[in-house]
């Protein structure tokens, strides 16, 4: 157990507040710094909260001093790949130029531990199944990017300046704390799982499965899917090693299993007893037909052994989490979704 303090950036966001809960878990005090733009502040349950952007280094700088943090978690990012696309100013001004201030304010305070949430985004189309750390990173949008480009500035850090870092690249991060304290809850959403059961709740009326004609035993893209509790779990190790004093290093983070969309929402129908009308649409540029990780090196490094990964557990949580979170606005008829054409 530690008893060290951990600045977390975009600490009232959706994985990093699943890191504080297992930061406190795990003995240490996170300090959230986050500007709530995207956050919720109903979110920080186990630290003080620093209201404050990652783009103002004097915040940090303050931050890491008053409350003597000994590493910090970057998870603060804008991450919607949509709208990288048509706003990519905004995701090199927050992604990018944003974690260059945060690194100078923690320079100035001598704090040279950093965790940094990384993506598969950075990977694009692959070359080669599963996806393993090796793979050439030629990302297809903004979003991506930004995570490879702050993924080589840590690494000339790291020779400059002597910063340690280790970059978490995750796959499809999903479900909710199985206790029900936090969730996935963002606007706009665009994930799946969040977005299937909204509808089925009825705040969503116009749920939409991006192609059925993939080459997959279903038509439906095929996704790793890494639950948002084990994906805590291997920040806090992460975290352990850089400050037992570790070198730095990139790790996937998945299952390396995948789950159609197809499966996942059977699995959600298996769950809620409702079946979704969905309607089909066209594929969305950039998706590939499959997205799995090699996760072997996480695994015999970060001693990465995920829990909570399996889909029917995912689900669980995510739909306790969500009915919660998001009471009933109209009474859901079970549909068949019609999914595929095969």
């Amino acid at each position: 157990m530690s008893s060290g303090t951990v600045l977390v950036t975009g600490g009232a966001g959706y994985v990093g507040a699943h890191a504080c809960k297992a930061l406190s878990r795990a003995g240490y005090t996170p300090v959230v710094l986050d500007n709530l733009s995207t956050g919720h502040q109903s979110f920080v349950k186990w630290g003080p909260l620093v209201k404050g952007d990652i783009r103002d280094s004097d915040a940090i700088r303050q931050a890491i001093t008053s409350y003597q943090a000994e590493a910090v978690l970057h998870f603060a990012a804008s991450a919607y790949v949509g709208e990288s696309l048509v706003d990519p100013k905004k995701y090199y001004e927050n992604n990018v130029a944003g974690s260059l201030a945060l690194l100078e304010g923690m320079l100035q305070a001598g704090c040279r531990h950093i965790v940094f949430s990384s993506s598969c985004a950075i990977y694009g189309e692959p070359t080669k199944l599963p996806i393993a750390e090796t793979l050439p990173k030629t990302p297809v949008n903004p979003y991506g990017r930004s995570k490879l480009m702050v993924e080589h500035v840590l690494s000339d850090y790291a020779l400059a300046y002597g910063l340690n870092s280790i970059a978490l690249r995750y796959f499809n991060a999903s479900g909710a704390d199985p206790e029900g304290e936090i969730g996935e809850m963002r606007d706009p959403e665009t994930h799946l799982i969040p977005r299937a059961m909204m509808a089925i709740q009825g705040y969503i009326t116009d749920f939409t499965v991006f192609g059925n004609d993939y080459p997959t035993s279903d038509g439906t893209p095929i996704r790793d899917y890494v639950h948002v509790s084990d994906l805590a779990d291997a920040h806090v190790a992460a975290l352990a090693r850089l400050l037992a004093g570790s070198s730095g290093g990139a790790f996937n983070l998945g299952t390396g299993a995948g789950y159609s969309v197809k499966q996942v929402l059977d699995a959600i129908a298996a769950e809620t007893g409702e079946r979704l009308e969905v309607l089909a649409g066209p594929r969305r540029g950039g998706d590939p037909a499959v997205l799995v990780a090699d996760a072997s090196l996480g695994q015999a490094e970060l001693s990465f052994a995920p829990r909570l990964s399996d889909l029917k557990t995912i689900v669980r949580t995510a739909w306790a989490w969500h009915r919660r979170a998001h009471p009933r606005k109209a009474v859901a008829r079970p549909l068949a979704h019609q999914l595929s054409n095969r």
